[in-house]
């Protein structure tokens, strides 16, 4: 699949930059989602030029926000497609398998933790070393909707194109349920397929 030029200009860059010794599950959760809301201003300021380019097209900012907050999940769990230019994906993603080890490292560690469950975490995530994608889709899926309100915060007078709030409720005028709910699961679908369908 061709990446769309949205993909090929996704703000991360601040997560190449952390350091793998200081990282910790919440300071991960910051780094991203600052990433997810500097992508979230991109994505509205180019978005007008986008509907006057192509006026008939159904992508909604929501949309747009959607597709853009579920290529961020591919990266963090690890699934991304994209290698981007000299090879920064593969710098990205071996970053990232740094930055969950240590967190890994850091939830099964006994001594100062006082967790009670330590072999429970152990024998779901140590079998996944190196790239513990177990362990990164667990924490994409706990962090989700705090990545989601930063790709949306400061988005005004923008509704999803269909109700996807529970209840079968609309979004708010800022893309968000009133529910404590991401609005789309657009970061389960296989991402080959979304950009073929961004690209039809």
């Amino acid at each position: 699949a061709c990446a769309p030029f949205r993909r090929l200009h996704l703000c991360d860059k601040n997560l190449e930059q952390i350091k793998a010794q200081q990282i910790t599950t919440h300071n991960l959760l910051a780094d991203v989602c600052m990433a997810a809301k500097f992508e979230g201003q991109s994505i509205r300021g180019y978005h007008p030029q986008y509907d006057e380019q192509y006026p008939g097209s159904v992508s909604t900012m929501c949309t747009m926000l959607a597709r853009s907050f579920a290529d961020i999940g591919d990266i963090i769990r690890g699934k991304d497609l994209y290698n981007g230019n000299n090879r920064k994906g593969e710098k990205l993603e071996n970053k990232l398998k740094e930055y969950f080890e240590k967190i890994y490292k850091d939830v099964t560690r006994t001594a100062t933790s006082g967790r009670t469950n330590v072999q429970t975490l152990k024998d779901r995530y140590g079998s996944d070393a190196p790239y513990y994608y177990k362990l990164r889709e667990d924490w994409w899926y706990a962090n989700r909707i705090m990545v989601w309100n930063a790709i949306t915060c400061g988005v005004k007078g923008n509704k999803y194109f269909r109700p996807t709030c529970v209840s079968g409720e609309s979004t708010k005028e800022n893309c968000q349920c009133t529910s404590y709910k991401v609005p789309t699961y657009f970061d389960y679908v296989p991402q080959y397929l979304r950009w073929f369908e961004e690209w039809a």
